[in-house]
C-alpha cells in the first residue's frame, strides 16, 4: 500500500505579512494513520523539501496525540524536511492519495497545474482521493474526463465560510472554500464548526476541518483494505 501525501509549499498570508503554510495535525493525524497499517508514505511538494508549516498550528492550544507523536519522531521528521517534488510524481505508483490543509493551498495547489494532473489520474482510477480543510482547494480547477468540474454532483465538505469568518480571514483568503466548491457544483455539506465532518462520495473524501483529518484518512484506508 502506497501513499502519497501532498503538502503546500506557500509560507505568505496574503499580504497581512504573516505566515502560513500547512497544519500540523492534519498532516500528523493521516501521516500515523496511514503508517500505522504498514503504508509506504510519500511525501511531496509544488518545491521539494521542508515544506512550512503554519507556526499557529504548533502553539500549545493546538497540539493532539499525534502531532506530539511526530514531535518526538525523528524519521517522520526526516521525511518531512526532504519532500520530492510534486512535478517528479507519477500518479501510476500511488494506491491513493491525501492533501492536508492549512491556509497554504489556497495560493499554490488550488493554482497547480501538476496537482490537477495528479488528482484527476487517482480519481480516474477509482483510486482514494482525500482532501481536507483548505486543502479541499486543490479541487478548485480540476475536471471530469467530459470537462466538467470533477465537484459537480458530488458530495463535498471543506472549511466552512464560517469557520473562515470565525478565524477573521473571510478578507484575507484569495477565494472562500466553501463558495467556491458550490460554484463548481459540488453539493456542499458540513457539521458544526470545528466537529469533525467530512463526505465520502464514491472514491472521493473530503475532511471540513482540522478535526476531520483523522476521519478522511480512515475513510481512506477503509476504501483501500476494501
Amino acid at each position: 500500500m502506497k501513499v502519497l501525501l501532498v503538502l503546500t509549499s506557500h509560507d505568505q498570508l496574503g499580504d497581512t505579512g504573516m505566515k502560513t503554510g500547512f497544519w500540523l495535525e492534519e498532516f500528523a493525524a493521516p501521516y500515523y494513520v496511514f503508517k500505522d497499517q504498514g503504508a509506504q508514505i510519500t511525501l511531496a511538494s509544488p518545491k521539494g523539501g521542508l515544506p512550512p508549516l503554519d507556526p499557529k498550528s504548533d502553539e500549545a492550544d493546538f497540539q493532539t496525540d499525534a502531532t506530539r507523536r511526530f514531535a518526538d519522531d525523528q524519521d517522520a521528521q526526516q521525511l518531512l524536511a526532504n519532500t520530492v517534488k510534486l512535478a517528479t510524481i507519477n500518479s501510476d505508483d500511488y494506491d491513493a492519495v491525501f492533501y492536508p490543509g492549512g491556509h497554504g493551498p489556497l495560493w499554490d495547489l488550488s493554482e497547480s497545474a501538476d496537482s490537477k494532473a495528479l488528482i484527476e489520474s487517482q480519481f480516474n482510477a477509482g483510486k482514494p482521493v482525500g482532501l481536507v480543510c483548505h486543502a479541499v482547494a486543490a479541487l478548485r480547477h480540476t475536471a471530469k474526463s467530459n470537462g466538467e468540474p470533477l465537484v459537480k454532483g458530488k458530495r463535498v465538505t471543506g472549511f466552512s465560510n464560517s469557520e473562515e469568518d470565525a478565524v477573521q480571514l473571510t478578507d484575507v483568503v484569495p477565494f472562500l472554500v466553501e463558495d467556491n466548491l458550490i460554484a463548481n457544483g459540488g453539493l456542499y455539506n458540513k457539521g458544526d464548526d470545528w466537529a469533525s465532518y467530512i463526505e465520502i462520495d464514491g472514491n472521493l473524501i473530503t475532511g471540513q476541518n482540522p478535526g476531520s483529518s483523522e476521519a478522511v484518512a480512515s475513510a481512506m484506508l477503509a476504501q483501500l483494505k476494501a
